[in-house]
């Protein structure tokens, strides 16, 4: 997928606010640089944040703020004074993680897809039951008959679109991570098919999005209760760049607040002559970061590893000829293999779901019984950090 036309970053800037401080930092941005920010708590209306410089995010303590440069200058100055502003970032673009598409898995997907059987959903009495799951995508495709039973909350952070996923990849990965069982045609295809499902839009139509984005959606699912958010999205880093302060303590706030994030890896390497980095926002230390293993459990050629001290991968997931639902009709019914970091992803937030149903697990325990569960697969932890995950 190209990226769409412009640079890495939106023109926007990042402003973390010191824990337990929002408040106090809204004033400091106010008068240090003039800028004022609507906040969520607030809940503002659409005038609001047109006559506002920006947005705060409450329970993340995140801005998200237009500033000309010698107003980021003063922001900047002022994170590194003691106070309640502690860092300053550029906001990024992302994208779907998303590469060539695959072919039937050379194995018996009678009942069942490969994946499903590989991380053990298929023999898990667990089934999610009780346990919120988000995922933060391109949306949804609501009309789904395979969902026509299910509630699927549904929120669009995209201006000017609804959630309806007119891309597919959100609807690939809802699949995987909360899809059912009994598809209206085709094998199972998803791990914790009885759990309660949240997708928010935060990708365009066109698989673009940004970290503000991101960072709504992941307030959102935080708000409505959610244990586990899976992102199979990001923005490719170059060896030796330093992850996001301000996603870290937003995933450390997250945490706290009993939700788990986990996210895609990425897919710029080509193995074996090539091994990227473990991408933004996942590389950041508590994002729980996946790679990809395909059919006969070896890594991925496009799966991202930990090539330096910044980002690793934590466990690795069905990543390749994965089938799950789709937003349209393409000579198969609503249905597609598609490949990728994207596509492990949601398989391990299923799988967190089903162990937050069986042990009650939210935040860091959840992440250590996640991590816990990895099968060994005589592969490099570089590759596949814990190994590939198993269901409960």
């Amino acid at each position: 997928m190209s990226q769409p036309t412009g640079t890495e970053t939106t023109g926007r800037y990042l402003v973390l606010l010191e824990d337990r401080s929002v408040a106090a930092g809204a004033v400091e941005m106010n008068r240090v640089a003039g800028i004022s920010a609507a906040s969520t708590a607030d809940h503002p209306t659409a005038a609001d944040l047109a006559a506002a410089d920006g947005m705060i995010f409450q329970d993340l303590g995140v801005a998200v703020v237009d500033a000309t440069p010698e107003q980021v200058a003063r922001l900047s100055r002022a994170a590194e004074a003691s106070g309640p502003i502690s860092v300053v970032e550029a906001e990024r673009v992302v994208q779907a993680y998303t590469t060539t598409e695959g072919t039937a898995a050379a194995v018996d997907e009678g009942v069942f897809t490969w994946g499903l059987q590989a991380v053990g959903a298929n023999l898990c009495a667990a089934t999610g039951r009780g346990v919120r799951l988000a995922v933060l995508d391109t949306g949804f495709t609501t009309a789904h008959a395979d969902y026509a039973s299910r509630t699927v909350v549904t929120q669009s952070f995209i201006k000017g679109e609804t959630v309806d996923d007119a891309h597919g990849h959100g609807t690939h990965c809802v699949g995987s991570a909360a899809g059912p069982r009994k598809p209206a045609a085709g094998p199972g295809y998803g791990v914790a098919h009885e759990v309660e499902i949240y997708a928010g839009k935060v990708l365009s139509n066109a698989g673009f999005g940004s970290d503000s984005g991101i960072l709504a959606g992941i307030e959102w699912a935080i708000s409505n209760g959610c244990a586990v958010i899976s992102m199979s999205l990001g923005a490719a880093v170059r060896p030796g760049t330093p992850y996001s302060q301000v996603f870290e303590q937003a995933a450390t706030r997250a945490l706290a607040r009993g939700a788990l994030i986990i996210a895609a890896a990425g897919n710029e390497s080509r193995r074996p002559g090539s091994v990227n980095p473990v991408g933004h926002p996942a590389n950041c230390p508590s994002i729980l970061s996946v790679g990809a293993v395909d059919v006969d459990r070896a890594i991925a050629p496009f799966s991202c590893g930990t090539v330096d001290t910044i980002g690793q991968v934590d466990l690795v997931g069905p990543g390749v000829d994965v089938y799950s639902s789709w937003n349209k009709d393409e000579g198969a019914g609503m249905y597609k293999r598609i490949q990728g970091t994207s596509m492990a992803t949601p398989h391990v937030a299923g799988v967190a779901a089903l162990i937050a149903e069986r042990y009650g697990a939210r935040g860091w325990e959840l992440w250590a019984r996640l991590v816990q569960s990895g099968r060994r697969l005589g592969l490099p932890s570089t590759d596949v950090g814990g190994g590939l995950v198993q269901a409960p």
